[in-house]
C-alpha cells in the first residue's frame, strides 16, 4: 500500500468514526466517548498526512508514533462502545477491525524503520 492509498485509507477512517460518534447516545457517556472518538480518529488522517511530509527517519519515526498512539486509541473507544453496549456491535465491529489494522501497519512501519535506522 503507497501512501496515496494509506492517505485516503486513514481519512475514511476518520470519516466513518465521526459519523459513528454522532449517533452514540446523547448521555453524559456518549457525549464523552463522542468527542474522545472523534479527536483521536481524525488525528489518525492528519497526523498521517504530517508523516508524508517528514523530511528525515527521526521525523517519520517521531511521527508515525504519534499515528500509531492514536489508531490505538481510537480502538480503545470503539471496544468501549461494544462493551458498554452504547451501539450495536455489528455496526461498531468493521470500524473497530479497521482502526487494529491500521494500528498494525503503523506500527510495523516503525518497527521496520527502527531497525533500519541502526
Amino acid at each position: 500500500m503507497d501512501k496515496k492509498e494509506l492517505t485516503k485509507r486513514t481519512k475514511k477512517f476518520a470519516h466513518r468514526c465521526v459519523k459513528l460518534a454522532v449517533s452514540l447516545p446523547k448521555t453524559k457517556l456518549g457525549q464523552h466517548i463522542s468527542g474522545q472518538l472523534i479527536r483521536c480518529s481524525t488525528s489518525v488522517a492528519a497526523n498521517y498526512r504530517a508523516v508524508c511530509l517528514a523530511q528525515s527517519t527521526a521525523s517519520f519515526i517521531s511521527k508515525i508514533s504519534i499515528v500509531l498512539e492514536e489508531s490505538d486509541e481510537s480502538a480503545f473507544w470503539l471496544e468501549f462502545i461494544i462493551y458498554e453496549k452504547l451501539i450495536k456491535e455489528q455496526l461498531v465491529r468493521p470500524l473497530l477491525d479497521e482502526a487494529e489494522e491500521l494500528t498494525a501497519i503503523f506500527f510495523s512501519s516503525r518497527k521496520t524503520l527502527r531497525k533500519n535506522d541502526k
